[in-house]
């Protein structure tokens, strides 16, 4: 008897997206991890470094929690490594990104962009598309959950 694996798509469910999430961010950690910076050090200079303008520690708090779900107090501390690190500087009231944060944030970009580049290289446009739809609503809908639960 002669059996064939399957060539039945898998399902897009909360386990595959998991998993997915976690395989990627093993390899981004990996990277972090040569540079002496953690994923939520770099989602925080990535927000410093791509705002407008400098921003006050709260408004920087906020921005991040909301994409990370973070404890502001978690938040808190990371903008505090930041600052350590000189990788931003209090300007007055507002924080700004330091010619080392930035140099910190291009290296990460450069040292993961061809890993990315083999990751997602390859898969059809109109995949990514459809992906990004239902990626997209599961957000909405999860932050329509996760707003009814704190309320």
């Amino acid at each position: 008897m002669t059996t064939t694996a399957s060539t039945t798509a898998p399902v897009a469910d909360a386990r595959a997206l998991g998993l997915a999430h976690y395989a990627a961010r093993g390899v981004l950690e990996r990277v972090l991890a040569r540079h002496g910076s953690t994923f939520q050090q770099q989602i925080v200079l990535r927000a410093a470094i791509t705002a407008d303008a400098p921003q006050a520690p709260d408004d920087l708090v906020a921005q991040v929690q909301g994409s990370l779900k973070a404890d502001p107090a978690d938040i808190r501390a990371t903008l505090d490594e930041l600052l350590s690190k000189q990788l931003l500087v209090a300007d007055g009231a507002r924080l700004r990104p330091t010619d080392a944060g930035r140099e910190l944030l291009a290296a990460l970009g450069a040292e993961t962009a061809p890993v990315s580049a083999r990751i997602w290289g390859g898969i059809p446009a109109e995949d990514l598309t459809a992906a990004g739809r239902v990626l997209a609503l599961v957000t909405e809908r999860a932050n329509a959950e996760l707003a009814a639960l704190t309320a």
